[in-house]
């Protein structure tokens, strides 16, 4: 008896990107590490990347997830010793 049971790889119908591989799989065909989805249609899948790159510049100029830091140091200096 194995220990290591193989997972299911995917339903027909979700699509991915590999990262590994630089295209469109149904499946999946890779490793979770190596791919973004599942997406609903292979076009989608298809602009993964972009979609991605779109999100993290939404997120990076998104003020909740900007580090506190910036600027404490300035403005409590005269609470020091």
């Amino acid at each position: 008896m194995s220990v290591f049971k193989k997972r299911a790889q995917g339903k027909p119908g979700e699509w991915y990107y590999c990262l590994e591989h630089k295209k469109v799989e149904e499946g999946p065909d890779c490793p979770g590490k190596d791919r973004f989805g599942p997406y609903a249609t292979p076009e989608a899948a298809r602009h993964a990347m972009e979609t991605a790159h779109e999100r993290n510049e939404e997120w990076e100029k998104d003020p909740r997830w900007q580090d506190a830091q910036s600027g404490e140091d300035s403005d409590s200096g005269s609470d020091r010793a």
